[in-house]
């Protein structure tokens, strides 16, 4: 089980996190929602909680509660600018399809 970042979305997540002053990482999950049936939840990291399962990819941690973790297993998280837009993306084996905005998927 594992959870990779690409190097793009690493330094977004270490610039983030040395603007924000503190965190230990990027927290992503995975919630009931979207168009899909699921959409990706992300956050900072301020704390390691008993469910977590945590990964560290060039230089940067990311954590994923147990729960999450059967939909987002072999996940790529990279971060690409598009126009004016900027986002985290999800690179996920595990989704069958993804709505039209890529913010909610299916299993």
């Amino acid at each position: 089980m594992a959870i990779t970042i690409t190097t793009t979305a690493a330094d977004r997540i270490r610039d983030s996190l040395a603007s924000r002053g503190k965190g230990l990482g990027l927290r992503v999950g995975v919630k009931t929602s979207g168009c899909s049936g699921f959409m990706y939840t992300i956050d900072f990291a301020d704390e390691v909680n008993e469910n977590d399962q945590v990964f560290e990819d060039h230089g940067v941690k990311v954590f994923v509660d147990k729960d999450s973790m059967g939909f987002l297993d072999g996940t790529e998280v990279d971060f690409g600018r598009e126009g004016l837009n900027e986002a985290f993306r999800f690179n996920n084996p595990n989704a069958t399809a993804e709505c039209g905005c890529g913010e909610s998927f299916t299993v």
